[in-house]
C-alpha cells in the first residue's frame, strides 16, 4: 500500500514560536535534519512523532497535519470574522 503525502505547518509554527530546527528537534527527540525533512514534506512522521510535535506546539494534530494541502492560517482565522 502506497503511503499518502502528509502536509504540515511545522515551519510556520516553529518560526512563530521563534525556535530553531535544532531546538525543536531536541524537544521531540530527533535529529535536527529530521525537522528539515518534515518541513519540506519529504518524510511522513510516525503517529508518535506527530503527537510529540503537537505537544510542543500545544495544538491538535489536525491543525498541524493534513492529507490535503493546508490553507494559510490567516485565511482560516479571517474567514470566521
Amino acid at each position: 500500500m502506497k503511503s499518502r503525502k502528509i502536509y504540515n505547518r511545522i515551519s510556520v509554527l516553529r518560526k512563530e514560536m521563534l525556535i530553531t530546527r535544532k531546538e525543536l528537534a531536541e524537544k521531540i527527540g530527533v535529529n535536527f535534519q529530521t525537522i528539515g525533512y518534515l518541513e519540506r514534506e519529504e518524510y511522513n512522521p510516525s503517529l508518535d512523532l506527530s503527537f510529540r510535535i503537537s505537544e510542543v506546539f500545544n495544538l491538535p494534530l489536525d491543525v498541524i497535519f493534513s492529507t490535503e494541502p493546508l490553507r494559510p492560517l490567516s485565511e482560516l482565522l479571517f474567514k470566521n470574522h
